[in-house]
């Protein structure tokens, strides 16, 4: 009686290892999807450790779209770190909307972290990146805030190696700051807004990029500050600080050079006492000539102090007269 049990258990157990491993379902899906695919393909799947329902749903839904992708191309991808279903969809997205794009091209594109399906999507609808404001100045000094927006579709062809909105948006923003800079008046800027468009988009500013620019629109232009009267005033600051740093310099070559005057008549004052000394010892002065200067600076003294004190606002009295 054990017999048949055993045989039961070791059948049962087959199964599981085999459904375990064999996704049936999956395969009798694609199956009735149309996509011929064997068994051992799909244990081949398991043991390259692909997930088989990665490859075999976006092969079914190509199928149904009308496409002929090969399994081995979609392993490959997925193996390579590719979204499978991503490309699938951009695939279908493109065939329908009429656009060229081949299975290899779609691949690399994903391989390149680049989302092909709103690649796809762009390149039928396009975009419309708005800039901030952008300041620019005029040759009158006026400065100008500027804000466009720029109609760009993404271009399948330069996807992979080309730059993205931020180039763009450089580009733009350089193009603006270029066209206001060059305008005599802050004035022309603001009558004629389209200029800016024509001059901007006449450069070829997409050149090795993702995008292709459809067209670019000023949306808003607002004065700003008035640079060149501000500079002005920056130099005229300057100017002046130059100014007074050349004032003190003399003032204090002035100060100097009275100081060693003041110095020249001390050291002369004081050269004074020797030659009286002199004078007296070899004769040339007597000491009743001595003390009658001695009187005489006594009474210049005296009548300095008088003087100074009749300034001050001091009466003398008929007494001290």
């Amino acid at each position: 009686m054990e017999g048949p049990f055993i045989i039961i258990a070791i059948v049962i157990l087959v199964l599981a290892v085999f459904f375990s491993v064999v996704p049936v379902g999956l395969w009798i899906s694609s199956m009735a999807s149309g996509v011929r695919v064997g068994l051992f393909s799909l244990v081949g799947m398991k043991l390259r450790r692909v997930k088989p329902h990665r490859i075999l749903l976006p092969m079914i839904k190509a199928t149904k779209a009308g496409l002929s992708l090969n399994m081995n191309e979609l392993e490959a991808h997925y193996l390579a770190g590719g979204n499978v279903d991503g490309v699938v969809d951009a695939l279908i997205a493109s065939e329908r909307a009429g656009i060229d794009l081949s299975f290899e091209k779609a691949a690399a594109i994903d391989l390149a972290g680049r989302a092909v399906l709103e690649a796809v999507k762009m390149s039928v609808n396009p975009k419309v990146i708005e800039t901030p404001n952008i300041s620019a100045v005029a040759k009158d000094g006026i400065e100008l805030l500027v804000k466009a927006r720029v109609t760009v579709r993404a271009n399948l062809e330069r996807l992979v190696g080309g730059a993205g909105e931020s180039t763009i948006l450089a580009r733009i923003g350089e193009g603006i700051v270029t066209t206001v800079g060059s305008s005599a008046s802050h004035k022309e800027v603001l009558e004629n807004p389209d200029n800016i468009s024509k001059l901007v988009l006449s450069k070829g500013l997409d050149s090795g990029t993702a995008f292709e620019i459809l067209s670019i629109d000023i949306a808003d232009i607002d004065v700003g500050r008035n640079i060149g009267a501000h500079l002005q005033s920056l130099q005229a600051e300057a100017d002046k600080n130059i100014a007074q740093a050349k004032a003190e310099e003399r003032r204090a070559m002035a100060i100097a050079l009275e100081q060693e005057m003041r110095a020249a008549v001390v050291e002369a004052e004081a050269e004074v006492p020797r030659a009286l000394a002199t004078a007296l010892r070899d004769g040339r002065m007597g000491v009743m000539d001595y003390y009658g200067m001695q009187n005489i600076q006594a009474d210049t003294r005296m009548r300095d102090e008088i003087a100074g004190s009749d300034k001050t606002g001091g009466s003398l009295t008929e007494g001290e007269k």
